[in-house]
């Protein structure tokens, strides 16, 4: 059963890490930084929620395991990528329009805010890790879920990295590998851990964490993903109009002819 209060404790410690997210961004002048640190907020809540058990199950290690697989390899791969390029035009953007004492609004606009959203993002996470039921299918159904989501994830890094390390690729199209399939596997593969943590919250009956996968799904492709990262693309890279016509934006499938 969800007791609100226990769900809540997680908070402070996430805004623990939001803070300390938010100090290294000021010392570096870059809130671009905070994006290294969005799963350690999940992580941070799920070690949180098992914290106040006095047991752990089958399905809590499954999931913590998971979590940390998930949150650590998207931690150092964005750490690897970003620490030390400039900040985001995304965020240069927020940066902008909040002057002047960004610095300070920043806590609360870009850190604080991010530590909320995750909350709501680790409903299923609360929910399965405070569960008593044994596992069944579902169970693992959704972990096979969020491993998939992951590989496809980490593959599409991967390539995407790789094909960036070349100076002979610099203003083109990766249109290879995942990216073939998908203007956004990196983001497809996020969309599918989601999902496969409500599957194993799901397998406890908690229906009621649906809210965390929808919420995901709005942010990965109306909000912070896809639409975002697509304004103005174009003008930066010549080929990704025609790459647009040639290739589904988020789900993947086949090529389409131009």
């Amino acid at each position: 059963m969800t007791t609100l209060p226990q769900y809540l404790s997680a908070l402070p410690w996430m805004l623990l890490v939001a803070l300390i997210a938010w100090i290294v961004a000021t010392r570096r002048r870059n809130v671009g930084i905070v994006d290294i640190f969005w799963s350690l907020f999940l992580l941070a809540a799920a070690l949180s929620f098992q914290h106040g058990q006095e047991t752990l199950t089958a399905r809590a290690l499954l999931t913590l395991a998971l979590t940390a697989l998930w949150a650590l390899r998207l931690a150092g791969h964005l750490a690897w990528r970003n620490w030390n390029t400039a900040e985001d035009h995304r965020y240069q953007a927020i940066r902008a329009r909040n002057q002047p004492g960004f610095v300070w609004k920043s806590l609360y606009l870009v850190f604080a805010l991010q530590a909320v959203l995750a909350l709501v993002v680790a409903a299923p996470l609360y929910a399965a890790i405070t569960a008593s039921q044994p596992l069944g299918l579902v169970d693992l159904l959704g972990a096979a879920l969020v491993l998939g989501g992951i590989l496809i994830e980490s593959l599409a890094d991967f390539q995407l990295a790789a094909f960036r390390a070349s100076a002979a690729h610099h203003g083109r199209v990766l249109d290879q590998g995942l990216w073939r399939c998908s203007r956004h596997p990196n983001y497809f593969g996020e969309f599918c851990v989601w999902w496969g943590f409500f599957l194993i919250a799901l397998a406890t009956g908690a229906w009621w964490t649906l809210i965390s996968p929808l919420l995901m799904s709005v942010l990965l492709l109306r909000v912070s993903g896809v639409t975002l990262l697509e304004q103005g693309i174009g003008d930066r890279r010549p080929g990704y109009a025609e790459y647009v016509k040639r290739t589904n934006a988020f789900f993947p499938g086949p090529r389409k002819a131009a």
